[in-house]
């Protein structure tokens, strides 16, 4: 049994049957990303857990405890400030693990990495809520920061190499579709979690250990079904009526080899793109953690229709504020999750290095003009910068694998996604550091409230300005660096690949086509409910906003 079990996470037994239907594998890379995408909205648990001892208010640690007195101490409560180092864990532990494991996951397959992230993502929530039953933190930091991120990791880039060699005419789409889910996995698991906090709650337990439990199994059993519906083609395969480009001159990014992962780091195209979406993250994802805060701060009492500053206005009008920045902070996810699809898409019409010229030209302009808008009070034309940034800050995570399946060809594209990720855990601390430290610094100098962020903008700005000239900068890769013949076969060995005689199969027909479609209607429909009852979540809180 044992011998079983472990040949069916095979990669030779994940290849498809002649006939397969290739939209069978965005649904089930969605619900994957889409599961560990919740570590987005991971924040939803840091308010109830600040108080997880005394349930009403928080019982206070002694002055001068230190963080790691506070990793085992069980006679006070959590600050958010120490909570949130769960979050930053994520994505270091993601932009590490899927480094680290990239090229064994080109090696083993989808599937059976699939597996390992279900296994990691879930466990470690169920080894969180025992942190939160002892009153452990170090046990949460490693359940869901370590193992968790471990999780986020491998889950990440498990779908990218495959979906690229299912679709390899529709490259970014195919992409942005699975990435997408990453981005939307806050907007389904957030309200859900809310909900479930509430309904465990007691006099006596703010609800957080049973609500880890629950959502740790409902993930278990759309990951696994995600996994084991990964499907790899035939070497050689290719979607009926298509042909590979015929690439007329030398100076196209776009190649017909591969490079090996391992050669990576010294290419000089590979870094230049590290630094294109480090900048492009950095720039977006200091604003998404001060969203809310900031939209306070900028406009004010005029949220509520109070000619007053944020410093001015008492705790009802706060109170009064709070769900409409709760509502900016919504329309802005759904910008992000939007943009993932929208522009990965655009981006095959356009070309990989024309996409992310736009995002950076038009999100500098944005970025400068936000201090104007601001100080005219011109909300609609803040609020429309900010949803395009979001848009492009996402459009940007979607784009990246199908750039680097352009410049180094498919054969090991998602290893060498996974190192390029480490750009993202890089921007997880860059950026929001720069938002946060400058606000506190102009605070300190006593400039006002409404225009703290002034400064930060044109940094981000400048951050964007680095982005495009190393984008500008990318050029084909040099063909020292491409596999020869001898390369490329091996490599398709230790892959497992099935390398067949026929170098031009196509989809052809040997299933009941009634059937497959059936089943992918299925396998789109179990994915569409639940985002579609996010989206509704998600649309509720926006109302706010514009009411």
């Amino acid at each position: 049994m044992p011998n079983l079990s472990s040949r069916f996470l095979d990669k030779e037994c994940t290849i498809a049957a002649p006939g397969f239907n290739r939209w069978l594998l965005p649904p089930a890379a969605l619900a994957i990303h889409l599961c560990i995408g919740m570590a987005y909205g991971f924040s939803v648990f840091w308010l109830p857990l600040s108080k997880a001892l005394g349930i009403k208010d928080s019982i206070a640690c002694d002055a001068g405890i230190s963080f790691f007195q506070k990793l085992v101490v069980t006679d006070c409560d959590w600050n958010i400030s120490t909570l949130g180092w769960i979050y930053t864990l994520f994505f270091v532990f993601l932009g590490c693990s899927a480094a680290l494991w990239g090229g064994w996951l080109e090696h083993v397959g989808p599937r059976k990495a699939g597996v390992v992230s279900a296994l990691c993502w879930c466990d470690g929530m169920l080894i969180s809520a025992v942190g939160v039953h002892y009153h452990q933190f170090w046990l949460m930091l490693l359940g869901s920061g370590v193992i968790g991120g471990i999780g986020l990791g491998l889950g990440y880039i498990s779908p990218v190499s495959t979906l690229i060699k299912w679709f390899p005419d529709r490259r970014g789409m195919a992409t942005g579709m699975a990435i997408m889910g990453f981005g939307g996995g806050a907007m389904i698991g957030s309200p859900l979690a809310v909900g479930l906090m509430k309904h465990f709650a007691t006099p006596t337990d703010v609800g957080v250990e049973a609500t880890l439990v629950i959502m740790a199994a409902i993930y278990f059993v759309f990951m696994m079904s995600g996994a084991l519906g990964y499907r790899i083609p035939q070497s050689g395969w290719q979607p009926e009526g298509w042909t590979p480009p015929v690439l007329k001159t030398n100076n196209t990014l776009i190649t017909q080899r591969h490079v090996h992962v391992k050669n990576i780091f010294k290419i000089k195209q590979f870094w230049l793109l590290w630094g294109v979406l480090c900048m492009n993250v950095s720039a977006g994802i200091g604003v998404i953690g001060m969203s809310s805060p900031m939209l306070q701060e900028v406009f004010g009492g005029q949220l509520i229709g109070v000619s007053k500053t944020f410093s001015e206005l008492d705790k009802i009008q706060l109170s009064a504020c709070a769900p409409i920045a709760a509502g900016f902070t919504a329309l802005l996810s759904l910008f992000n999750i939007g943009g993932r699809f929208f522009w990965a898409s655009l981006s095959d019409k356009m070309g990989r290095k024309l996409t992310y010229s736009i995002f950076f030209v038009l999100g500098c302009v944005l970025y400068i003009s936000i201090p104007g808008s601001a100080s005219a009070g011109n909300r609609p034309l803040f609020v429309a910068a900010f949803c395009l940034i979001l848009s492009m800050y996402g459009g940007g995570f979607a784009t990246a694998p199908a750039y680097l399946a352009d410049l180094f060809g498919t054969q090991m594209v998602g290893a060498i996604h996974g190192r390029l990720l480490t750009a993202w855990a890089t921007a997880g601390i860059l950026g929001p550091v720069i938002v946060n430290y400058m606000r506190e610094y102009q605070l300190g100098q006593g400039i006002p409230r409404e225009q703290v962020y002034n400064q930060t903008m044109l940094i981000l700005a400048g951050m964007l300005v680095i982005g495009f000239v190393c984008n500008l900068l990318i050029r084909p890769v040099a063909d020292k660096w491409f596999m020869n013949d001898a390369e490329l076969a091996e490599e398709k060995r230790l892959a497992h690949e099935k390398v067949t005689v026929a170098k031009n199969i196509h989809n052809t027909p040997t299933v009941n086509q009634s059937s497959s479609v059936i089943l992918v209607l299925t396998a789109w429909l179990m994915i569409a409910v639940p985002l579609g009852w996010g989206i509704y979540k998600t649309l509720a809180n926006v109302a706010k906003f514009f009411s």
